[in-house]
C-alpha cells in the first residue's frame, strides 16, 4: 500500500496554557487538494508552521511519504518536498523577481543560465514576466502573492501548502490563482489549502478538513462538510 503523501498523527503544539493544536489527525494522498477551514483562531496556521518546521510541536507525529519528519528544521522540511505560502506574502523585498525565484534552487547543480530561464518561464506563467528586474516591493499586494507561489513552486515541491492565497485579492486574480492550483493538482501534486473563501475552498478540495479550538470537529467530502452541523455551529453560533 501506498504511503500518504502526508499522515498527520496526534499533534499538539501549546504555547504557554494555549493549546493551539489539540490531537489533529489527518492524512492527504498524492494529488489530493486538502482544503482546511476554520474561524480566526481554529489552528489552521498553526498546523502550517508545524508541517513545515517553524513551530515543534509538543506530541503527535508527521509523516511524509512514510517518512517521520517531526521536528525537523525548516530547511529539511523543504528539501524534502514541501512547498509554502503566507497568508501575508514573504519576498524579498528588495531583490528584483528573477533573483526571488532563484533563492530556493541556489543549491542545484545545473547551469546558472538554465537556472534563469527557468525563472523567466515561471514569470511567465505567473503574469509577471515584464516585471522580472523591478524589485518585489514594487509590487501590488496581490502580484507578490503570484511571487511567492511562483518562488514556492521553483523546486517543484510534491506537498504544496497554501494560507489565504485569496485575501484580499481581486476576483479576476483569484480565478486566476484557482487556475495555478488546479494545474498543480493535474500535475499531481498534494495541496494543503486554507481559506475563508469557502466559494473556493468546495471548488477545489476533495476533501475538507474543519478545525474548532484547534480540534478536528469535521473531515469529509464537500456534501458531508457543508452540512455538517459541528461545522455550522462554528461559524454560526448554536
Amino acid at each position: 500500500m501506498t504511503a500518504p503523501a502526508i499522515d498527520v498523527q496526534e499533534l499538539v503544539k501549546r504555547f504557554g496554557g494555549l493549546v493551539a493544536l489539540d490531537g489533529v489527525t489527518f492524512a492527504a494522498a498524492q494529488g489530493e487538494v486538502l482544503g482546511i477551514i476554520g474561524v480566526n483562531g481554529a489552528g489552521k496556521t498553526t498546523l502550517m508552521n508545524c508541517i513545515c518546521g517553524i513551530y515543534r510541536p509538543d506530541a503527535g507525529a508527521i509523516r511524509l511519504g512514510g517518512q517521520d519528519v517531526t521536528g525537523w528544521a525548516p530547511h529539511d522540511i523543504a528539501h524534502r518536498g514541501v512547498g509554502r505560502t503566507f497568508q501575508v506574502p514573504r519576498v524579498f523585498r528588495r531583490m528584483s523577481l528573477i533573483d526571488n525565484l532563484l533563492v530556493p534552487v541556489l543549491q542545484h547543480k545545473v547551469p546558472d543560465r538554465a537556472l534563469i530561464e527557468a525563472a523567466e518561464a515561471m514569470l511567465e506563467r505567473m503574469r509577471l514576466i515584464d516585471l522580472r528586474h523591478n524589485f518585489a516591493e514594487e509590487l501590488s499586494g496581490g502580484q507578490q502573492k503570484l511571487l511567492e507561489m511562483a518562488r514556492m513552486l521553483m523546486p517543484d515541491p510534491q506537498v504544496v501548502m497554501l494560507d489565504e492565497p485569496f485575501a484580499g485579492v481581486h476576483p479576476t486574480l483569484c480565478r486566476f490563482m484557482i487556475e495555478q492550483i488546479e494545474a498543480m493538482t493535474a500535475a499531481h501534486k498534494t495541496v494543503l489549502l486554507i481559506s475563508h473563501d469557502l466559494t473556493s475552498i468546495y471548488r477545489l478540495s476533495n476533501r475538507v478538513l474543519a478545525l474548532n479550538q484547534g480540534r478536528v470537529i469535521a473531515d469529509g467530502g464537500v456534501d458531508a462538510i457543508r452540512g455538517n452541523p459541528d461545522v455550522i455551529e462554528a461559524y454560526l453560533g448554536s
